[in-house]
C-alpha cells in the first residue's frame, strides 16, 4: 500500500516556517527519495499553490515517514480494495 498525496490539502509546505520554495518535509525525510515536488501554474492551482508533492508509488517502501512529517495531513496510505 504505497503513500498517496491529497492534492486538495498539499501546499508544498508553502508558509511553513523554515521551508523555502523547492523544499518540503516529506521530500527531505523520505529515506528512499521517492517524493518530488512539482511546480504548479499559479493561475490554475488551488489556493494559489506554487508546488505540490508527488510520490513514485513503485519506489515507495510504505515506511509512513512522509505521513508523520506532513503538517497539512495531505499524505495517507492507499487502501487496497
Amino acid at each position: 500500500m504505497p503513500a498517496v498525496v491529497d492534492l486538495e490539502k498539499c501546499n508544498g509546505c508553502k508558509g511553513i516556517e523554515g521551508k523555502e520554495k523547492g523544499t518540503s518535509s516529506c521530500v527531505e525525510d523520505c529515506s528512499v527519495e521517492c517524493i518530488t515536488l512539482v511546480e504548479d501554474d499559479p493561475s490554475s492551482a488551488p489556493q494559489g499553490r506554487e508546488q505540490h508533492a508527488v510520490i513514485n508509488q513503485e519506489e515507495c517502501t510504505d515506511c509512513e515517514t512522509c505521513i508523520d512529517v506532513c503538517e497539512q495531513e495531505a499524505i495517507s496510505m492507499l487502501e487496497e480494495e
